[in-house]
This record gives structure tokens, C-alpha cells and sequence, in this order.
């Protein structure tokens, strides 16, 4: 019964029911809303290629569009495209864009059919076989070790553009055992964009005549097949030195695919094949074997730089099952189970085949659809691995649905295509992937250059364009898996185990963030060690301009009723006002008193959410509401007012007192967003939509990032300075996005800490910790990790901001340093102070 059950799982119910029906009772598929006279849906095609055809699935499985005067048939349902490809693969053989290429490249297996694309593909077969793959697995490893060894740190990387080079030299070292040279190498690179233009627009020509015209498209397409030409005569016909490489002494040209090709025989004629012959299959395992895998990736180190939690559980599984030093085998890459989840998914997420086509030499039935004879069909893998009926969240990146199997036997799953067709290379492109993967990782950590990350740029293959980082070497990991105290990743943490305190409550004897002991190691400076990273925060205030400055707020709340005399103990224990002093290094006097007493009116009132406010919107309202009236200029002195309403209202005063109107703005904005975020928790509680259960991460965070109250104190910053920051500063998109980062940090560096006290609250705690368990089913260590892993994140890509946003506002560097003053003040304050070992209290600062 539980296989029944698991295999059911397993097999997803099609959106359309793809039955056979008497071809009398098939439908016509439905033409595509939106076509325009003369175009038809060519202008929306070419505006937004991958949303275009995604979109379609709603109107059916097989859907008609128009370009220009021709009719194609779209296939958007997965098992559709099974059939088409496995069922109908001799009736509906490859379409217009192969042709282009069959006329400039020959007839090899990518573009043969029938008989011929049989015969041809037993010939390749053993160049793929089982017993190659340990010595393809060998090569991998060092051509991207020899590649990896040639960069250097702080170095930025254009990496769609190495990721490129290096599956060319794997695909050249591999298959052919020769080396290009580097002009043959960059010809390459620079040929492939003219190719695929030109493969796309001939395919469109309503007569195939018109390719000889000497258009500049034309011109620049058969260019390009000339410069890959020459490149692969180069692959083919000269061999790599032997002295050490993979093939070793004597090894000989018999290893090599052109050696295989040559001493075959057609079986259509009994003769040898021709040198066009074995160039055409070369030229066709360069291409399938470069950018598509390159692209692939550049995609995963992008997905891995959003989530470096994948990361390091992918370092951890190589240490674990290939270690430093071994050369993979085909039974070790067997046991990196999590690592294949992660490529799988980064396939599936950023599938590289935009389109392919098919062409129905007959009339078919696709489901209860009618194609008439010389229909042309298209399908999108890209559009149906993000198809929402089969991957929940489609468009989110979630190893975890291929865990357990999940990924077996998945017909809507296809990037390697179906059939007969299905690529002979799939074993070699997975394991190249993950060896690449393993071997770059291990050596160099990458970071984001800010603005520079990978984008969707769509020809026949969905390319990854515009990712630049820049490299660290990667520290020294210790057999553990972890990396070692030296290490630059400023993640030098004891075991997750020790992580956080016990499920009794009793508090953490290591800190939840560094993993060093509470009593002797009070905080870190920062969380970076990179070269690039901050200096250490500035010393904190005096301890008598503090000591006093907490009398004056203890007095503070007791006289304005916010708190009696015998709750004051147990609050001055939080000490507030050493985050202050850690936070905002230089400030004294008033300011220093207004700075100490809006955080501790913000965490008095941030504790009463622990009670029943917290769970029921209407009360949250009713206490937030008015405090919000009070930043749009609402009129006071209603003797019913609450203290908290009528110290909110001082504060305020305070606050805006002889600052900028566009100060004053600014700063209602930002308190107007944190208050709101008080009842909107309470909502999703009593609706039940918490973190991982009805609100995904992503919402999760972009609520709490103003709940944290660091964007007010942000704003602050400028009062202590005593001038606003210069407003093309303001304006800076790589501001916006630093302060954000501040935000964020913040609020997961007190979810760390405050982690055993909000499990025992009665209310869903939004804790981002929690959160990573409920939604990936980790372990709690796992997600402590992930979590300390992504404030280093945040941290790293912050510095990259300030050194963007210095170059261009120098005036502005007191603002800047003031961002990294408050996250760091943040941390040395979070990992020591009381409040976080008390338990049933608050849950933000």
C-alpha cells in the first residue's frame, strides 16, 4: 500500500487528461488570445518570451499562436510533451531551427532522424558508456582545479564568461583530449551569439532562400559557422600533450571521440565515415556540451550566493563522501545526495531550453487535440519545470523536492528531453556540473558585486547574464565539515549542537551566533573577516555617561506610568542602554537620552505583543492606531489617552524637534511602517498564516524588516549628526538596499538569540529560525546555521554597498559608518545582554 501511495506521489495528474480519442472527436486547440493583424502573438513572443508561453497553459494543453502568417501549436501540458517526444517521436520529427543548423553542420545525431540518427547514436554510445565516466570524472576535476588556480583574491569574476571557457576546455580535454589556445577559445565564445541569432531568424524565413541573402543576420550566422568550424578542426585534429594528462602514457588517440568516430563504420553504406562526418558530430558535442552547462552553472552559483545554507550543506556533504584530495568516482558522486537536489533544482528553476520544436509530418493526436499534418510544435521546458500544478512555489528555489526520491520518474521533468532524441550526454552533464561545483567551492568563497547578479536573457536557451563576484579563499575546513576558526567566512562557529540552549530554557552557555563561550567572549566585532570587512565598532560610551543615562531612563518610564518601580529591575537588566552606547558611539547628553528612551518605549511596548494584543488584530489596532495619528499630525490631550499614547507623543516631539521637513517626513514613513507591522502579525496569527504555514520566507522578512525599528533609528542617525545625509545619497537604489541588509541582520541576529524564548510564547513566533524547520523540515542546527550564515551574507554584500556608494558621495561617509556602527553595536549588545535570558518576554529589541 505504501509503494501504491508513494508511487502516486510521484505521478502527477496531467492538466489536461492526454487520453486517446477517435480522431472524429478530437478538438481543435484553442487559438491564444491577443493576436494582433499581421503580427498575431510574434510581438508579445518577443517582449516576454518565457511569460508568453507560461501563460498559455490556462487556456489548454496544445494552444495555437501566430507569427506573422504561420500558425504553431504550443504543447503546455508535461505529459504532452512526453507523448510527443517518446510516443510520436517518428511523426513529428525535429522542426525548422534544427534545420538551420542540419544545413550548416551536416547530418549528425543532433540533427539526424530515423535510421540514420539510430545508427549514428550506437556509434557515440560507448564514448558515454559506464566505463569512460571515471575517466571523464578524473579530467573534470583538473581542468577546473587548473582554471580555479588561475584566479586570485579580491579578483572580480565575470563568471557567466568563466563558466563558459571552463565547460569548453572540460568538453575539448574530455572528449577530444586536445587543447584550444585562447584565440581559439575566445572565437568560440564570440561565434555563439551570431549562431543562435541566426539559427532563430532563418527558422522564421517563410522560404529557406532567403538565408542566402546577404543580410547582416545571414552574413554574421555564416561567419560564425565558418570561426566554429575552424575551432573544432583545431579539437579534432590536434591532441593535448599526454604527459600528465588523465590519459597517461600510451593512452593514444583510440580514448578519444574522433578516434571512436573514425575507426566506425556507416552501416547505411559499409564505408568508413567521412571527416564532415566526424566534424559534425564534434561541432554537435560542443554546442550541446558547452553552453548549456555553462549557463547551468552560472545559475547555480547564483542560486548558492542567495542561499548560502545550500552551500554549506553541500560542503558539508563533500567532506563527508568526497574528501580533499580524492578524485570523484562515479559511486562518491552516487552518495552527494543533497548536491544532486541542489543541481536538480537549479536545472529545473533555470531550465536552459527557452524552446524546441517539432514538426507533425502527419496528422497526430496529442490528448484530445487534432494537429493537422505539417504543424509546426513548439514547447518550453522552462515554461513546464515552473508549471504551479506540478512544483508547488515554482518559481523558489527548493532542493528539498528532490529529496527522497522526489524527482524519480517525474514526466514533467524533461531537461534532457525523452525518447529516442533524449541527450546521449546526460551522465557526463550531471557529473560535470557537480564536479565543477565541488572543486570551484572548495577553493574560492563568491560574493556578490552589488547590482551584478545573474539575469534571464532569452534566445533559443534562457542564458545567465550580468553575474560578477568577487573572490575570497575559501578557509581551511575542519573534518567536521565546518570552517576553521582562521577562516575568512565569518563563520567561525562552535557545533550547531551547541548552537542554542536546551529545551528546558536554560540559557545558551554559547552564543547562538559565534558559538564562543557567553562568560569569557562577550561579542565579536563584526561578522566579517574578509578583506574587505568593516573595522571594529567604535568604543562604546564611557560607563558613567551610560550609568547616568540609564538613571535618567529608569525615571523616564516610571514617571510617564510605562512601567512601576518594582517591574524596573528586571527591565534594567535588559540594558538597553548599552546598545546605545555600542550602537551610536559618540553621542552624549540629550540625544543620548532621547536615543535610550525611544528604545526602551519601543521594547515596552513591543513586550505587551507577547499577550493577548499579539493574537488579536482588533487589540493590536486599537493600541497602534492612535500612536500612527500621532505621525500624521493627529491634535492630543484627551485625558483617556494611554501612557503609552502620551510619552509616544514627547517622543515624537523630540524627535522631529528643529529637523527638516523632509526629515520629519521620512521619519513618520518609517515609524508609520514599524507600528504597522504590530497588527499585521496579529492578523497572520489569527488567520493562521504564520512563517512557513500560509506566509512563504520571503514575505516574512520583507514584514519584519521595518518591524525591527532599525529604519527609525537609521533616520536617527542624522539628528545625531546634526545634518541630513546629502539627498542624491537618499536617492541611491544601493542605499535602499543597505539599509535593508541593516534591517535584516538585525532582525535575524535577535532571532538567534531569542529563539528559546519565543518557542515557549503562546502565539506562532515569526522566528526565521523556526520558519527554515518548518519550511525545509531541517534540523534545528541546520537552521541555525543557515540563519548565522545569512547575516554574514548580509554583512559582506553591505560592505560592497558602502564602497559603491563612498565613491560617489564622499560627504556621506558619516552616514555610512553610522549603518555599520548599528549593526554591529546591534551584535555585541544581542550576544550579552539579560533580555534574552528571560523567559515569556519580548521578541524584538
Amino acid at each position: 500500500m505504501s509503494l501504491l501511495t508513494e508511487t502516486r506521489k510521484l505521478i502527477v495528474p496531467p492538466r489536461t487528461a492526454p487520453g486517446p480519442s477517435p480522431l472524429a472527436r478530437a478538438a481543435v486547440p484553442p487559438l491564444a488570445p491577443g493576436a494582433l493583424p499581421g503580427l498575431g502573438h510574434a510581438g508579445a513572443l518577443l517582449r516576454d518570451p518565457l511569460g508568453f508561453l507560461g501563460s498559455l497553459s490556462r487556456h489548454g494543453g496544445v494552444v495555437r499562436i501566430r507569427l506573422g502568417p504561420r500558425t504553431v501549436c504550443v504543447v503546455t501540458d508535461a505529459r504532452l510533451v512526453h507523448t510527443l517526444l517518446v510516443a510520436l517521436a517518428h511523426d513529428c520529427p525535429r522542426g525548422a531551427v534544427q534545420d538551420t543548423l542540419k544545413t550548416a553542420f551536416g547530418d549528425g545525431l543532433l540533427m539526424s532522424e530515423g535510421q540514420a540518427h539510430r545508427d549514428r547514436r550506437r556509434i557515440i554510445q560507448p564514448a558515454f558508456g559506464p566505463d569512460r565516466m571515471g575517466e571523464y570524472l578524473a579530467v573534470m576535476q583538473q581542468v577546473t582545479e587548473e582554471r580555479a588556480a588561475r584566479w586570485h583574491p579580491g579578483q572580480v569574476l565575470d563568471v557567466a564568461k568563466e563558466m563558459n571557457h571552463l565547460a569548453l576546455e572540460i568538453v575539448t580535454r574530455s572528449l577530444f583530449d586536445a587543447r584550444l589556445s585562447e584565440d581559439a577559445t575566445i572565437a568560440f565564445h564570440r561565434a555563439l551569439p551570431d549562431l543562435v541569432k541566426g539559427q532563430i531568424v532563418q527558422s522564421l524565413y517563410p522560404k529557406p532562400s532567403l538565408a542566402r541573402l546577404p543580410l547582416p543576420v545571414n552574413r554574421r550566422f555564416d561567419n560564425a559557422v565558418r570561426v566554429l568550424n575552424r575551432v573544432v578542426d583545431q579539437a579534432v585534429n590536434g591532441r593535448a600533450p599526454t604527459a600528465g594528462t588523465w590519459t597517461g602514457a600510451g593512452a593514444g588517440a583510440r580514448h578519444t571521440l574522433p578516434a571512436l568516430l573514425r575507426a566506425a563504420t556507416d552501416p547505411a553504406t559499409g564505408c568508413p565515415l567521412t571527416e564532415a562526418d566526424v566534424r559534425s558530430e564534434a561541432i554537435t558535442m560542443f554546442g550541446a556540451g558547452t553552453e548549456t552547462v555553462s549557463t547551468t552553472l552560472t545559475w547555480l552559483l547564483d542560486e548558492l550566493l542567495r542561499h548560502p545554507e545550500a552551500e554549506a550543506r553541500i560542503l558539508d556533504e563533500l567532506d563527508e563522501h568526497l574528501p580533499v584530495g580524492t578524485v570523484p568516482t562515479p559511486e562518491a558522486l552516487a552518495r552527494l545526495t543533497y548536491t544532486r537536489s541542489v543541481t536538480q533544482e537549479v536545472v529545473r528553476l533555470h531550465a536552459p531550453n527557452a524552446f524546441l520544436m517539432r514538426t507533425a509530418q502527419v496528422p497526430v493526436e496529442l490528448g484530445p487535440y487534432r494537429v493537422p499534418a505539417g504543424t509546426e510544435l513548439l514547447y518550453s521546458l522552462t515554461a513546464l519545470h515552473r508549471d504551479p500544478v506540478r512544483y508547488p512555489e515554482p518559481t523558489s528555489f527548493r532542493p528539498e523536492r528532490w529529496q527522497d526520491g522526489g524527482g524519480t520518474g517525474r514526466p514533467s521533468f524533461l531537461p534532457f528531453g525523452a525518447g529516442k532524441h533524449k541527450c546521449i550526454g546526460e551522465a557526463f552533464a550531471w557529473a560535470e556540473l557537480t564536479v565543477a561545483a565541488a572543486a570551484i567551492l572548495r577553493r574560492w568563497r563568491p560574493t556578490a558585486v552589488p547590482g551584478s547578479r545573474a539575469r534571464e536573457v532569452v534566445w533559443t536557451t534562457v542564458q545567465a547574464h550580468g553575474l560578477r563576484v568577487r573572490l575570497a579563499p575559501r578557509g581551511a575546513r575542519s573534518p567536521r565539515g565546518r570552517t576553521s576558526a582562521a577562516s575568512r567566512d565569518g563563520d567561525a562557529a562552535a557545533s550547531p549542537g551547541n548552537a542554542v540552549a536546551s529545551s528546558q530554557g536554560e540559557p545558551p552557555d554559547r552564543c547562538p551566533f559565534t558559538g564562543a563561550d557567553r562568560a569569557t567572549a562577550p561579542a565579536p566585532a563584526t561578522t566579517s573577516a574578509a578583506p574587505t570587512s568593516p573595522a571594529a565598532p567604535a568604543a562604546p560610551q564611557p560607563h558613567t555617561h551610560l550609568r547616568l543615562a540609564a538613571d535618567r531612563h529608569a525615571d523616564w518610564v516610571v514617571r510617564h506610568g510605562l512601567l512601576t518601580p518594582p517591574e524596573l529591575p528586571r527591565y534594567r537588566a535588559y540594558a538597553l542602554h548599552e546598545l546605545i552606547g555600542h550602537a551610536f558611539p559618540r553621542t552624549r547628553g540629550a540625544e543620548l537620552d532621547l536615543l535610550v528612551d525611544m528604545l526602551g518605549w519601543f521594547t515596552i511596548l513591543d513586550d505587551r505583543f507577547d499577550g493577548s494584543p499579539g493574537r488579536h488584530p482588533d487589540e493590536a489596532r486599537a493600541l497602534v492606531d492612535p500612536l500612527i495619528a500621532v505621525l500624521d499630525g493627529a491634535p492630543g490631550g484627551s485625558p483617556s489617552e494611554s501612557h503609552t499614547l502620551l510619552s509616544w507623543r514627547e517622543l515624537w516631539q523630540r524627535q522631529t524637534a528643529s529637523m527638516s521637513p523632509e526629515w520629519r517626513a521620512r521619519a513618520a514613513r518609517e515609524w508609520r511602517a514599524c507600528l504597522a507591522t504590530f497588527p499585521a502579525e496579529a492578523d497572520h496569527r489569527a488567520r493562521g498564516t504564520v512563517p512557513a504555514l500560509g506566509l512563504d520566507l520571503t514575505d516574512t522578512m520583507h514584514l519584519r524588516r521595518h518591524g525591527s525599528c532599525l529604519y527609525p533609528f537609521m533616520n536617527i542617525l542624522e539628528r545625531v549628526h546634526g545634518a541630513d545625509a546629502p539627498a542624491a545619497l537618499h536617492a541611491e537604489p544601493a542605499l535602499h538596499r543597505l539599509r535593508a541588509n541593516t534591517a535584516d541582520a538585525a532582525t535575524l541576529i535577535n532571532d538567534l538569540y531569542s529563539l528559546r524564548r519565543e518557542e515557549r510564547q503562546p502565539g506562532a513566533a515569526f522566528n526565521t529560525v523556526i520558519a527554515l524547520q518548518r519550511a525545509h523540515g531541517c534540523t534545528r542546527s541546520r537552521a541555525v546555521h543557515s540563519v548565522r550564515a545569512q547575516v554574514v551574507r548580509l554583512q559582506q554584500e553591505s560592505e560592497e554597498l558602502r564602497r559603491e556608494l563612498l565613491c560617489r558621495h564622499p560627504a556621506g561617509r558619516w552616514y555610512l559608518d553610522g549603518t555599520r556602527e548599528l549593526i554591529a553595536g546591534v551584535l555585541a549588545w544581542t550576544s550579552t545582554s539579560n533580555r534574552y535570558l528571560v523567559p515569556d518576554r519580548g521578541r524584538r529589541r
